[in-house]
């Protein structure tokens, strides 16, 4: 039977013992071509800060082309359930870069992070524009970078709808949902985020206006202007306190 054992010398094969030689070179070139990187900082094991991208645009009910850059908010939700429950993670850093998007789906990511009994913060870069600011204000404590924008601006219908007046009644209580969850979670006056809100002659073809990083601040729409250095020494303030607070309560 030993005669059955052989390897042919030119079919260009392998045994078993060769197939990890294979996939090494094949995950490298997946991180070069996804990454531009042969390698990819990791977390230390004991980190206790999960950090959460909200990116591009807000997808809700409504799948989007795929050439869209977009945050499913069916993705989002379980993994804020999942940062609740593991007591590994102590706090969240939300990191902001969006053109808005469904409002449902935008209040419903908000109102999962301004529930969390861990401390948050949150950092606009670039932009958390529309339904963007409702969830930049949930956190505990909100920075925005100095260039980055928010664009505030009335909720608009897309598609198919009754030009009937309960259909703009229907819009007028969507907006004050809104518009109460942002006064709520910062210090903007409700009269204030109004008149941004309607606005003429801030956007060119809109309605509304365009904050820009000192302005957010300065309505109070914002805690701080400030970068990635500032909101994560801030987190792990909050971080210690929280710990403080808990070991209190045990004692």
């Amino acid at each position: 039977m030993e005669s059955i054992k052989y390897n042919k010398p030119d079919d260009g094969g392998g045994s078993e013992q060769d197939t990890p030689k294979e996939e090494k070179p094949s995950s490298l070139i997946e991180k070069i071509q996804q990454l531009g990187q042969t390698n990819v900082p990791q977390l230390a094991q004991d980190s206790k800060i999960h950090c959460l991208t909200i990116v591009g645009q807000i997808e809700g009910h409504m799948t989007l082309p795929p050439q869209n850059k977009t945050t499913k908010y069916e993705h989002l939700i379980p993994q804020l359930v999942a940062i609740e429950q593991n007591p590994k993670i102590e706090g969240l850093l939300v990191v902001l870069n969006t053109v808005g998007g469904d409002v449902e789906a935008g209040l419903a990511i908000s109102e999962m992070l301004s529930s969390l009994s861990k401390p948050t913060v949150s950092i606009v870069l670039g932009g958390g524009h529309s339904i963007g600011v409702p969830i930049a204000v949930s956190c505990d404590y909100s920075y925005i970078a100095e260039t980055a924008t928010m664009t505030i601006h009335p909720i608009r219908l897309t598609g198919l709808f009754i030009g009937v007046p309960q259909t703009f009644e229907y819009l007028d209580k969507m907006q004050d949902r809104v518009v109460n969850f942002v006064t709520k979670h910062s210090k903007i006056t409700e009269e204030k985020f109004k008149e941004l809100m309607f606005e003429k002659g801030n956007l060119t073809r809109d309605i509304g206006t365009n904050v820009v990083g000192t302005d957010a601040v300065k309505y109070g729409l914002i805690d701080e202007v400030g970068g990635l250095g500032q909101a994560m020494k801030k987190l792990n303030e909050l971080i210690a306190i929280n710990s403080e607070g808990i070991e209190g309560m045990v004692q």
